[in-house]
């Protein structure tokens, strides 16, 4: 079960919403038991939610749940000392252990027996599914675990909460990351209004159309291209490009606003995910745009760690690229993802080298068809089935070829593809920020009762804006069954 399906919007979580809210915040005060009622129904609606999704890893999720509760106990119980070390190597080797096996097993296997060194056909991997979200849940063990060690968080003693906290269904199968400080407080006391409530279906709607609206609908002449990439001239490649970039974004943010309106609309605070990515200048700041929980993630636990940006020069180009080899390698079990990965660390320890001092005197414009040509052109790893269809492309990309552009336009491009097109670009970049100064500056220029009637136009706009894009949501939701999700496979 996905946020975008009819059974999630008009069945699930209706009825989620309706339990908790039908329970008082601490019914029944004088048992114990009894009193976090609100936090057990949201704890069993996210293990249907996942169970949902997968029944057959339902276990997985719950025995990880109930030893990080444990190991959390123990580190915080030992200190910081040799004894707390060793549980936390322990908890966190455990928990890569649980990745490795279910994500990177088959990986190895196939690869040693490329070097002749093992043989794939004597394991059958048909019957092993690796559990929805397990990169997202492992990572936020992880962090949960340092943490404590750190001194930085508390361990939690509910096993209840701690579940919530893990299992969060706005959040276990593709995040945002979300560390236990964040939520820590909420998980004890949430303060729930109207106005929050309003704010987390009008997110949540948002993330719909984004996901409904504009990322289906460009996936499709991207799926076209990159299934052939041998029959493509240099057009219809970088159209495809783009619609991969596009449906990318619109996938993964729209799926984070959704996350994030959800959790408002259950009293939580979850942190943003992106920031118009496509509007940076640099990788640099690329990275600090998208999938801002994952990028702080790698920051934290990974490159300071090794030293950061204190160690010598050396070491810091040599941390930079493994780091986003290891952020490659994270998105999956495959080379592609790997160069992809160090393609991204290429360019950020080129940019330290003295790229980025070059570009803070370049041009605007230059500086960002930079980034953006840069960025796709990784997408292009990120996208393809192996190196081979990658590199098949990127020569399509390159070809100076337009042979079969007329072909794929006359059939393919239809009007209401350009019309998304023309609209995911546009609300890639910051339009609202731009409006909403607009609309400062004029209610600075009428103020009195002219601003009040200017308020309360805007505040009924918005309403019918976003009950119109529920509709359209929902009129496609029910016209198409071609519901892609990328990251749900992480």
């Amino acid at each position: 079960m996905v946020f975008d399906s009819p059974v999630f919007v008009l069945l699930f979580l209706p009825v989620i919403l309706a339990l908790y809210y039908l329970i008082p915040p601490y019914a029944f005060p004088r048992y114990a038991s009894l009193r976090k009622a609100r936090n057990l129904v949201l704890l069993a609606a996210c293990l249907l939610f996942y169970a949902w999704g997968d029944a057959r890893t339902l276990p997985v999720l719950l025995l990880s749940i109930a030893a990080n509760y444990a190991m959390g106990l123990g580190i915080e119980r030992a200190g910081a000392g040799k004894g707390g070390k060793a549980l936390l190597g322990l908890a966190a080797s455990g928990n890569v252990a649980l990745l490795a096996f279910y994500k990177y097993l088959g990986f190895a296997v196939d690869n040693l027996g490329a070097l002749g060194m093992a043989d794939p056909g004597r394991f059958d991997w048909s019957g092993l599914h690796a559990p929805l979200g397990i990169s997202f849940f492992t990572f936020t063990a992880i962090a949960y675990h340092v943490d404590i060690y750190l001194g930085r968080s508390r361990a939690e003693r509910s096993l209840i909460d701690f579940g919530l906290f893990f299992s969060h269904f706005a959040k276990v199968v593709a995040g945002p990351i979300v560390r236990y400080s964040d939520m820590a407080l909420e998980l004890k006391v949430r303060r729930h209004t109207w106005e929050g409530f309003a704010c987390g279906v009008r997110r949540f709607v948002i993330g719909l159309a984004k996901k409904v609206l504009v990322a289906n609908q460009v996936a499709v002449f991207a799926d076209l291209a990159f299934q052939n990439p041998a029959g493509l001239d240099m057009p219809t490649a970088w159209l495809g490009a783009l619609c991969y970039s596009l449906q990318l974004y619109f996938d993964f943010s729209g799926y984070s606003d959704m996350a994030i309106g959800l959790a408002r609309m259950f009293g939580f605070t979850f942190m943003e995910n992106f920031n118009y990515p496509y509007i940076s200048r640099s990788i640099q700041e690329f990275w600090r745009r998208w999938h801002i929980s994952l990028s702080l993630w790698f920051r934290d636990y990974l490159y300071i760690p090794l030293g950061g940006s204190r160690a010598s020069e050396a070491r810091v180009y040599c941390n930079l690229v493994l780091v986003f080899l290891l952020c490659g390698f994270w998105h999956g079990a495959s080379w592609s993802f790997i160069v992809w990965g160090a393609f991204h660390g290429f360019f950020l320890a080129l940019e330290r080298a003295g790229l980025g001092r070059a570009l803070q005197s370049t041009w605007r414009p230059l500086r960002h068809l930079y980034a953006v040509l840069a960025v796709m052109i990784g997408w292009v790893f990120f996208r393809a089935a192996d190196l081979t269809q990658a590199v098949l492309y990127l020569r399509a990309m390159f070809s100076f070829s337009y042979g079969s552009f007329e072909y794929y336009s006359m059939n393919f491009v239809s009007r209401q593809l350009l019309v998304v097109l023309i609209i995911g670009i546009a609300a890639s970049t910051p339009v609202s920020t731009l409006v909403s100064r607009l609309r400062e500056r004029i209610g600075l220029k009428h103020g009195g009762v002219w601003r009040s009637i200017y308020d309360l136009n805007c505040s009924a706009a918005a309403i019918v804006l976003v009950a119109l894009l529920f509709v359209a949501a929902a009129m496609q939701l029910a016209i198409t069954t071609y519901t892609p999700f990328i990251y749900a496979k992480f």
